[in-house]
């Protein structure tokens, strides 16, 4: 199945890649100093930096990230990004985030 190209955030556009009620993994499309608002989730989150450079803010860290680099986001922690870089960020969640469904 192939999922929706969905604009999130300005600069932003959002496409699930595949998904089960236990796992969902997320491509996020980013332009150069777009923003990932800050924001919390029940869900745990693993981020890959495909491309691109970014700072993520996780709880009271800061953590500057390029190609390669990952993150880990438990659940329940307020964070959010700022593309440095233009990139691309694959996301996967546990469980699914059905809202983006």
């Amino acid at each position: 199945m192939t999922y929706p190209v969905v604009p999130t955030d300005p600069g932003v556009t959002r496409q699930v890649l595949a998904e089960n009620p236990d796992l969902m993994v997320v491509v996020f499309r980013f332009q150069d100093g777009a923003e990932g608002k800050l924001h919390d989730h029940p869900h745990v989150q693993s981020t890959y930096v495909e491309a691109g450079r970014f700072i993520f803010v996780v709880g009271d860290t800061e953590h500057d990230l390029g190609p390669g680099d990952s993150v880990v986001i438990p659940s329940g922690v307020r964070h959010g990004r700022t593309c440095r870089e233009a990139g691309t960020l694959i996301d996967s969640f546990t469980p699914r985030r059905d809202d983006f469904l």
